[in-house]
């Protein structure tokens, strides 16, 4: 009988703290899949997924490279709501499809899988639970802006697309408060991989 393992969906705004609470699980040992890793492995140039992409948006999504500009992507799918549809039918089933083959070869009583559009996506059904990164939308837009370079209109926008900070807090099984300091990050980490554990143990 193969292995029950435990799987955390870990979700959040942009600008949450998605990439940073997800690496304090990693030294902790634990493993972690992440969903836009596997989407950015996916548009690898020469990919079959990276030419249906270019077929449906054209060539001025390129670099001069000849490769997805993924700035030009963001802003395009971030503008046009039917577009964004488009790029989410294309890339989420095969996103799913590696996030399940990835999880049958983990090791370990739980892992995590940070999925950003985890709620809004209806990823849920591949989690047992959902974590969610929070802090007010003030300090994601400030994070973001300042980690993407971003103009700060345009991480508004995307703020906007994302389901609202209250849909995403009444969908979670467990919340991290994002809003403070690292060591308040670490504390509540280490609480919850001790939960995550001992969850994971009596799901045996």
């Amino acid at each position: 009988m193969p292995h029950r393992i435990l799987k955390i969906g870990l979700t959040g705004g942009i600008g949450s703290g998605k990439t940073t609470v997800s690496n304090l699980f990693a030294i902790r040992g634990v493993p972690v899949i992440d969903a836009d890793v596997i989407a950015r492995e996916l548009l690898q140039p020469g990919s079959e997924s990276t030419r249906l992409v270019i077929r449906e948006f054209g060539d001025d999504i390129l670099d001069s490279e000849g490769n997805i500009d993924r700035a030009i992507l963001r802003r395009r799918v971030f503008d046009d709501g039917g577009a964004r549809k488009k790029l989410e039918s294309i890339l989420h089933p095969l996103v799913h499809q590696e996030i399940e083959s990835q999880v049958r070869s983990v090791s370990g009583p739980y892992c995590i899988i940070v999925i950003p559009l985890l709620v809004e996506t209806g990823y849920s059904n591949l989690v047992d639970r959902i974590l969610v990164i929070d802090c007010p939308p003030q300090t994601q837009i400030e994070r973001a802006s300042l980690r993407d370079r971003a103009d700060r209109g345009q991480i508004e926008k995307i703020v906007s697309a994302q389901i609202s900070r209250g849909v995403r807090l009444d969908s979670a099984d467990d919340i991290i408060d994002n809003s403070t300091n690292i060591s308040s990050l670490e504390q509540q980490v280490a609480e919850l991989d001790a939960k995550y554990r001992k969850l994971a143990q009596q799901s045996i």
